[in-house]
């Protein structure tokens, strides 16, 4: 083979090499810029006291949610399929004894915790009177 195809070939190879390298660069970037869009934050944490002028405003509450809404949004995962011994939503048999106790007493274990029940359920939104209305509808329609 004569030195100048053995020169080209080597050239050649080179440039193949370059490309893929170039290439392979871009791929590396472009999966690095996907990444960082998946694991970016999802906004941003406002405290009182900051300037949080540029922070979205979360829409006024239109007035204390509905039992129904609370068991719903925070009392249905324990009691809709019994966890840890929570008597299920609708099981007359689980509620009579409870039922027995009152009201006050139900209301008061619902919002201040009770055995394996945490106070509010961890409802760390709710309020007492959204806790005891979630209370009234979990019992109307448990007996």
């Amino acid at each position: 083979m004569s030195q100048a195809k053995k020169v080209f070939g080597l050239m050649v190879a080179l440039g193949v090499g370059l490309a893929a390298s170039a290439f392979a660069f871009s791929q590396s970037n472009a999966v690095k810029d996907e990444i960082s869009e998946r694991i970016a934050p999802a906004g941003t944490l406002c405290m009182a006291g900051d300037d949080c002028a540029a922070a979205p405003v979360a829409a006024a509450s239109s007035g204390p949610r509905s039992g129904e809404e609370v068991y719903n949004s925070s009392c249905n995962t324990c009691h809709g399929a019994g966890v840890a011994g929570a008597p299920k939503y609708g099981d007359p048999a689980a509620w009579a004894d409870r039922i027995a106790k009152g009201m006050d007493t139900l209301h008061n274990h619902a919002i201040n915790g009770f055995n394996a029940m945490p106070a509010k359920g961890l409802c760390t939104t709710c309020s007492d009177e959204e806790v005891m209305a979630a209370v009234d509808y979990i019992v109307e329609n448990s007996q």
